[in-house]
């Protein structure tokens, strides 16, 4: 009667749903049963899916910190490699049947092609009279549980976040309990070598395992969490949690993240800064619904049909340049190489750079969101698709097409004394804080930086023409 605990997106072992089920009800079997877990790499439908270097990396060396904590509480994990998805079932298969697996417990994804691994899963296991128990433990809220009066989906995120509060707020959510020993501590297994095409990554962007990742929850909330509104658009500035790798690889939940932010407030913690981040959560959690309930957005098409009409430019040697930190707009091209050599991006600044890609420089989303899933360590399908085609003016509660960030004017706002932009482009560096955000203006260009590619005013009043086109 042994239980697996199949892990994928969820690697902690604190608020697991799976993990908790799967123990309780060994607890309770007659005669005692086992709990044995499994994390099965598939390198190659990791590439197909966009996954950085510095994600898998992260990945493994989380997969690894876990085995070590579930072998402490006698809990084999098992590492098996399955080149795709569709060579995961067989593999699973043969896995259960070598150990004499009756029940398989897994927390669900979201993305098309994982609901469609889940479901020849189920498929196959109902065949072999195996159980396959799962899990809604990706949101705070489970997934599907927060529509309209009309039982609809919200397209819309603040009528969402209000029901998703008061969601909260009528069913009080708790954490799954942490899993007991199931038997004398093991040796556990682990993952010795980086799969092939993932092996150039930059250092490491956080420390490894879930005690790290706790220990950086407490410390935002504790001394950045009440400045958070103030301090979260500035990115030279250490105002943002930097918690989104381990969110995006399940080593935290929202959950957990909700619940010690509403305790920070009620021990007198800054209202405004911690109901702005936990706030960013609700987002979290609005993007993956909409993942769940329209699935063409994993599926290379837009939320709202009619953009697809749109025709994007030629990507060609702008597209290179802003890749590369290459525009001549330093605010951008900073952005660009803080992701390029640490695989992390300033929020703000995500939204700047999509912005003048699909604005400025009428490309495809697609491209983007692509490129920032080959670099990031925090790369997430539903948070990274959602913010491209927010910015891109083609997703749900889009930004209006008419929006159009400034990059110049956001460097000024959120950068005003340009320390960002001398950390990421030194050739800047000797500038005053007036000429730094717009060097081509007012005096020769330093040395080796372009000039800008794009004419900033001329390309806003072109992509609103196009977008007004859709309408007429």
């Amino acid at each position: 009667m042994t239980h697996l605990v199949w892990f994928r997106n969820d690697l902690r072992i604190a608020d697991n749903a799976a993990l908790a089920a799967a123990c309780k009800e060994s607890s309770l079997a007659v005669g005692g049963a086992g709990v044995r877990a499994c994390f099965i790499l598939t390198p190659e439908q990791w590439q197909e899916h966009d996954w950085s270097p510095a994600r898998v990396q992260f990945v493994i060396a989380h997969a690894n910190a876990l085995s070590g904590e579930l072998a402490r509480l006698g809990i084999p994990l098992s590492f098996i490699t399955a080149e795709r998805f569709s060579d995961s079932i067989t593999m699973l298969e043969s896995h259960c049947r070598e150990h004499g697996i009756r029940y398989l417990h897994f927390n669900e994804e979201y993305g098309v092609n994982e609901r469609k691994r889940d479901k020849a899963v189920k498929h196959r296991f109902d065949e072999m009279d195996i159980v396959t128990r799962k899990y809604r433990d990706q949101t705070v809220a489970p997934v599907g549980a927060i529509l309209t009066g009309q039982s609809e989906p919200y397209s819309v995120f603040t009528p969402f976040s209000r029901r998703w509060r008061s969601w909260i707020d009528e069913n009080q959510p708790s954490l799954y309990p942490l899993p007991k020993a199931q038997g004398d501590a093991i040796k556990p297994e682990r993952i010795t070598k980086i799969p092939e095409n993932f092996k150039d990554a930059p250092p490491a962007f956080t420390e490894t395992g879930e005690d790290a990742a706790h220990s950086r929850l407490e410390t935002f909330l504790s001394e950045h969490g009440g400045a958070y509104k103030e301090e979260r658009d500035f990115p030279a500035l250490d105002g943002t949690s930097q918690l989104s790798p381990y969110l995006a690889n399940g080593v935290l939940s929202g959950r957990q993240c909700m619940i010690a932010a509403r305790q920070a407030q009620g021990m007198g913690g800054n209202q405004e800064g911690l109901v702005t981040w936990i706030n960013e959560i609700a987002w979290r959690d609005f993007y993956i619904n909409t993942l769940y309930h329209y699935p063409r957005v994993s599926m290379h098409r837009a939320y709202k049909p009619e953009t697809e009409r749109l025709q994007w430019n030629d990507p060609g040697q702008r597209f290179e340049a802003w890749k590369s930190g290459q525009t001549g707009i330093p605010l951008v091209d900073a952005a660009m190489r803080q992701l390029n050599e640490t695989g992390w991006m300033h929020n703000r600044l995500r939204m700047v750079t999509a912005m003048f890609l699909t604005k400025n420089l009428f490309i495809d989303w697609r491209l983007g969101e692509a490129y920032f899933m080959s670099k990031l360590v925090d790369g997430f399908l539903a948070s990274n698709n959602g913010g491209w085609q927010w910015s891109a003016s083609t997703g749900t509660d889009a930004a209006p097409y008419f929006r159009v960030f400034n990059p110049v004017t956001q460097s000024e706002r959120f950068d005003p004394k340009g320390e960002f932009i001398r950390e990421w482009v030194p050739e800047l560096a000797k500038l005053d804080n007036k000429r730094i955000h717009d060097p081509s203006k007012g005096g020769v260009i330093p040395g080796g930086y372009p000039r800008p590619i794009v004419d900033l005013k001329e390309s806003r009043k072109e992509a609103i023409a196009r977008f007004q086109a859709l309408k007429d």
